[in-house]
């Protein structure tokens, strides 16, 4: 399973609700975007990024992979933290974003049943960035004007070296 690059079109398409649970495509879609991200190396992958419109993610935060289907932020603190962030469909570069310093994600693991998560720290970020690219977000599409065309041109140099 290949992770895709800015500019992939479909890295701006909103992802689709997952309707049917506990079926064999799911446990394998999960399976191959967690060996993706794994080898990559990263700590969350949403399906988009993988190139399935379906608003599914993992992460593993050292804590042990965790996936999600249908994740939305249901509270957000107040308080924020700007933080440089990477991702993997934008390979070798790092962009500030602000995000909320904490919040709370319901959604539904891969057998359906309902998961609630209270996140601060690296969790709270990870869990922000993988919804916005469900939603069709890259954090280059939360920078400045300024920063998202550093960002780009930074990473044109990153991947013409790598070319």
């Amino acid at each position: 399973m290949q992770i895709l690059t800015h500019p992939s079109p479909a890295l701006k398409q909103h992802a689709q609700e997952v309707e049917r649970f506990s079926d064999r495509e799911l446990k394998s879609l999960v399976t191959a975007m967690a060996r993706a991200m794994y080898d990559a190396p990263g700590v969350g992958l949403a399906a988009t990024q993988v190139g399935v419109l379906r608003r599914v993610l993992v992460y593993d935060i050292d804590e042990g992979l965790v996936a999600l289907c249908n994740p939305r932020i249901v509270s957000a603190s107040e308080e924020t933290t700007l933080s440089e962030e990477g991702c993997l469909s934008l390979p070798g570069i790092e962009v500030p974003v602000e995000r909320a310093a904490s919040v709370t994600c319901e959604a539904s693991d891969i057998d359906g049943g309902p998961v609630t998560i209270e996140a601060d720290g690296l969790l709270a970020r990870v869990l922000q960035h993988e919804i916005d690219h469900l939603d069709g977000m890259l954090i280059i599409d939360r920078a400045t004007p300024e920063e998202r065309r550093a960002a780009i041109r930074r990473y044109n140099e990153v991947a013409h070296q790598l070319g």
